[in-house]
């Protein structure tokens, strides 16, 4: 379950029922039965569900129809999720990615496109740095880099561009703060205490997993 408690169909208004019909089935209750057609929990939709508003405003702009490239909206958009260290967002953009005819060498090397010779067009290296100086570098874009996207897109592209991949940076912060879809994971970074009989610890033990791992190490 994520952080916040998310909002069964009994208790979704008549709009958020309707997304719940197109997006998981009609009738269907998301948080009885959770899962979507991409193996996801589904409760992206549920949990935003009790900010009717905001879910609404974060739909309002249909994306696959934005003025840019799809095969390079789901690059920059698959990096910005690897640069958030989001599972969720770069896991369904990788899906995204391949709907849209991107090829698998190039999804394979989003994670460490500066060292893949040969894999990405000189725009899609473009859009892969101008992505790295907004999601990495808060906005701190080299002029370099920017000259060069400015070489192959036109201000409107860049002005579309900038906006989703800062609205997916921004899915990706949300989804690990709330503990949403793939990233409702447990704190990674914990002490693990020394083991009582000498030999190394296993780090990988679900034991020093959240609360247990804070109580492991107490004195």
């Amino acid at each position: 379950m994520p952080r916040t408690r998310p909002v069964s169909r009994d208790e979704a208004p008549p709009e958020i029922a309707d997304i719940y019909d197109a997006w998981f089935g009609p009738g269907r209750d998301p948080v009885a039965e959770p899962g979507t057609a991409t193996g996801t929990p589904g409760d992206w939709w549920t949990t935003w569900a009790r900010a009717p508003d905001v879910l609404r405003a974060m739909r309002a702009y249909p994306y696959r129809e934005a003025p840019v490239d799809p095969r390079l909206r789901e690059v920059a958009l698959m990096r910005a999720g690897y640069a958030r260290a989001s599972q969720f967002v770069f896991s369904q953009h990788c899906k995204a990615a391949r709907r849209e005819g991107v090829d698998e060498a190039k999804i394979a090397a989003v994670p460490c496109w500066t060292l893949a010779d040969g894999v990405f067009s000189p725009v899609e290296r473009a859009v892969l740095a101008y992505v790295d100086g907004m999601m990495l570098e808060a906005g701190r874009v080299h002029d370099r880099v920017f000259a060069a996207l400015r070489d192959h897109l036109s201000d409107e592209e860049i002005l579309v561009l900038t906006y989703l991949v800062n609205l997916y940076g921004m899915h990706a912060i949300s989804s690990k703060a709330l503990r949403m879809e793939y990233d409702n994971v447990p704190e990674r970074i914990v002490e693990i205490p020394a083991p009582e009989d000498g030999g190394v610890q296993d780090w990988r033990d679900p034991k020093w997993s959240g609360p247990a791992a804070s109580a492991a190490a107490s004195p």
